[in-house]
């Protein structure tokens, strides 16, 4: 990697972009300015687009860029975000985890992979491509958003209004993952996601849990009996409703899906146990790239320090996420849950459904697609394993809006692995996973 490259790379990752913390907000301006400020140098016309969303809080701000390009050549719609997960647990980094370091070929800084690492190196390979071919390029239109680790919600809202400015015949996103040993990997589908926090009041207060214990109701106890009753015994999802309509996969997609993934062993070293979570009876690929979930991200109630503290809480939530497979319809999705939840409230409490994010639903793409046949040939030159298709178990909510506001084909491919840790400690990205990513973007425009 050159020296300048490195250089603004190291920069891009010192903003403390997350987008979901208000306090952060400047940050997020400072780095979308700073995008800006590194577009237009390399020729596009950049305009820093605001948004104010719930209770009139200021959004980060979305960042759009156009070139024009040649007529009659495919226009090209580029996606990222610059907005990364808050560091946290702070006391397991093993470096400063908004300080770029080196250790060994691979950078360790939150945001190096996910998304700042790839989206940098695949503009880092546009801006290759334009210095060689200025004046037969495509009309490259690009989006760069602050709030995608936290449901996209200003873009969401302006984009319908966007419409024709960002109508495009490809959109290409570099925010996935590679197969193992960084072979290939084409995305032929996302799930979605939608998300909520679920609330239980009980006492008044916290109450001592000898001289009430036997008489309250106990919250922490009651979300751990609420959340449990989302899944029956084999893994599969309890709620009335909730897989109305899903699009099964067809005998091929499965087959390709399953030719491409990794071994159970490699699935449960990476994640360091048994990779026993959903359905049983369907295999590992079926579990994550073709079906529904449910997941608690987190849940508290009462005291979590040190020593005890022997209460009954007043109050336990738990953070929910689901992601959504093509056929499932977002609202008759909450309904269900909601529906499901408000009538196992335990004796004694009330319930309340906060912080709904509807996210976006999921979406597959035909094999046979001819921008897919594009695809695999540019990365079959660039690895002569070929390329390998994924139906990515992940989420990018606003690729599905995007696809239907702009008109584009998605062309999802990335260069992530497991180790790069995203959204966890120690998140890093490798210097040759840059240059792949830098390399494919190079590559891709000039297919065009």
């Amino acid at each position: 990697m050159e020296e300048n490259i490195k250089r603004e790379y190291f920069e891009l990752l010192g903003f403390e972009s997350v987008g979901s913390d208000p306090a952060k907000l400047k940050e997020c301006s400072s780095c979308a300015v700073w995008l800006r400020k590194w577009l237009e140098a390399i020729g596009f016309d950049c305009e820093l687009l605001m948004c104010d969303i719930k209770d009139g809080k200021a959004a980060p701000p979305v960042l759009y860029a156009e070139r024009s390009g040649c007529e009659g050549v495919p226009t090209v719609l580029i996606y990222g975000h610059y907005d990364v997960q808050p560091a946290d647990p702070i006391s397991e980094w093993k470096t400063p985890p908004f300080t770029p370091t080196e250790i060994d070929g691979r950078v360790y800084c939150r945001g190096a992979q996910d998304d700042k690492g790839q989206f940098f190196a695949f503009l880092s390979g546009v801006k290759d491509y334009l210095s060689t071919n200025p004046v037969n390029a495509p009309t490259i239109k690009i989006i760069l958003e602050g709030q995608e680790e936290s449901g996209s919600e200003a873009l969401i809202a302006m984009a319908d209004s966007m419409r024709k400015r960002i109508a495009a015949d490809v959109l290409l996103v570099c925010d996935t993952s590679a197969a193992a040993d960084l072979r290939p990997s084409i995305v032929a589908g996302l799930r979605g996601v939608s998300h909520f926090t679920v609330r239980l009041k009980g006492p008044s207060r916290d109450l001592h849990s000898g001289a009430y214990g036997g008489i309250a109701p106990n919250p922490a106890q009651a979300i751990a009996e609420l959340v449990s009753s989302l899944h029956n015994p084999d893994g599969s999802i309890a709620v009335d409703g909730f897989c109305d309509g899903i699009e099964r996969p067809t005998g091929e997609e499965v087959a390709v899906a399953e030719a491409g993934a990794g071994t159970k062993e490699a699935y449960e070293a990476d994640i360091g146990c048994e990779a026993v979570g959903g359905e049983k009876g369907k295999s590992i690929v079926e579990r994550n790239s073709f079906e529904p979930t449910i997941e608690v991200n987190g849940i508290h109630s009462g005291y979590a320090g040190p020593g005890s503290k022997p209460v009954i809480p007043s109050e336990a939530f738990a953070k929910i996420s689901m992601r959504l497979v093509p056929g499932q319809s977002i609202r008759a999705v909450r309904d269900a849950v909601t529906a499901h939840l408000k009538s196992r409230c335990p004796r004694g409490m009330t319930l309340s459904i906060e912080d709904y994010a509807p996210g976006a639903g999921g979406f597959r793409l035909p094999l046979a697609s001819p921008l897919f046949r594009l695809a695999s040939d540019v990365l079959s030159e660039m690895d002569d394993r070929g390329a390998v298709y994924q139906w990515d178990g992940a989420s990018i909510p606003v690729v599905s809006v995007l696809k239907e506001v702009s008109g584009a084909a998605p062309l999802i491919v990335g260069w992530g692995q497991p180790e790069d840790k995203i959204h966890s400690p120690n998140e890093s990205y490798s210097f040759a996973q840059f240059d792949k990513a830098r390399e494919w973007g190079r590559r891709i425009l000039s297919a065009f």
